[in-house]
């Protein structure tokens, strides 16, 4: 299965190394990644593959919102079949 990955924060250093590190100990793969500073504010999304992740995608999402919010991080994660199913015209 493959998955977008959203992070919004203000800009600070290591965002990057830190959720691409949560990725790596989940043993999930980035396909594409694009990230951006809109002045002081960091964005960045990625596609993922979940296809070796040991946990459920509710646990990883629940994860994941717990580990970005010690480092006031907003990351979020949704399934690439329901996101691009919102996102068509």
């Amino acid at each position: 299965m493959k998955a977008i990955v959203s992070v919004f924060a203000r800009d600070a250093k290591g965002i990057t190394a830190y959720v691409t590190a949560l990725l790596a100990e989940r043993e999930i793969n980035i396909l594409d990644i694009s990230q951006t500073l809109m002045q002081e504010y960091f964005a960045m999304i990625m596609l993922v593959d979940l296809a070796d992740c040991p946990l459920s995608f509710d646990q990883l999402a629940q994860e994941l919102k717990a580990k970005g919010a010690e480092r006031a991080l907003d990351i979020h994660i949704q399934r690439q079949d329901i996101f691009e199913a919102m996102h068509r015209i």
